[in-house]
């Protein structure tokens, strides 16, 4: 039996589990949700996550939702090295994976719901939330500036799910405006990943080619 990864193409929080399950050799079948017309509401969609949200891991049994915790399983089937190749490693790499959830993407999270809800639902951008989540993109982007300025990825010297959770809101940032590009070492890291990563390169386009047609209407 397959794994089943649910999602919505243009989903950087898909792109995470996809770019790690094609670097790891694990073999998924994609489930496409549409999440704009809903997909992730249905009554079937909601006994896999309750919250209605994707990306969803479905293997036999096993149902797991949150894209951390589904690339934490993926690599502990693998025995992956994107988990980290010694025990300090690994606890460096689970630190950066939590951080990135509570200090880095969910300021970038808010940053395209405010851009979603005025490009579809003509709701007017909240001038408070989006300095908040400016404000916050920042400090942590001088973290990350910091940390960069000496090592080529975010935990030792290979690629990690650290950098994959933490490159995340890349995904997304030339439509919310987010303040990448005032940090040279985070922009010259992220290039690097696209330019040394064929996984993250490739999903980069599939993130693109779903937002231009859900831009323009096109299902």
């Amino acid at each position: 039996m397959s794994i089943k990864i649910y999602g919505d193409l243009g989903s950087g929080s898909l792109r995470r589990v996809t770019t790690a399950a094609s670097i790891m050799g694990v073999d998924i079948e994609r489930m496409n949700i549409h999440l704009f017309k809903g997909e992730s509401h249905t009554p079937g969609f909601l006994k896999l996550n309750p919250h209605g949200l994707t990306p969803v891991l479905q293997d036999g049994d096993t149902v797991i939702w949150e894209a951390s915790a589904i690339n934490l399983y993926l690599a502990e089937k693998a025995n992956s090295n994107l988990l980290g190749r010694t025990p300090s490693e690994r606890l460096e790499v689970l630190q950066w994976m939590f951080w990135s959830g509570e200090q880095w993407r969910i300021f970038s999270t808010l940053l395209f719901n405010e851009w979603a809800g005025e490009k579809w639902m003509g709701k007017p951008r909240t001038d408070a939330i989006v300095r908040l989540a400016m404000s916050n993109i920042r400090n942590a982007a001088a973290v990350l500036e910091s940390r960069l300025a000496t090592q080529k990825f975010i935990v030792g010297d290979a690629l990690t799910l650290a950098d994959i959770d933490i490159a995340a809101p890349f995904s997304q940032c030339k439509r919310t405006g987010a303040p990448f590009e005032e940090f040279p070492n985070l922009v010259a890291w992220q290039q690097r990943l696209l330019e040394t990563v064929p996984a993250w390169a490739a999903t980069r386009e599939e993130v693109e080619k779903r937002m231009v047609a859900a831009v323009s209407g096109v299902s």
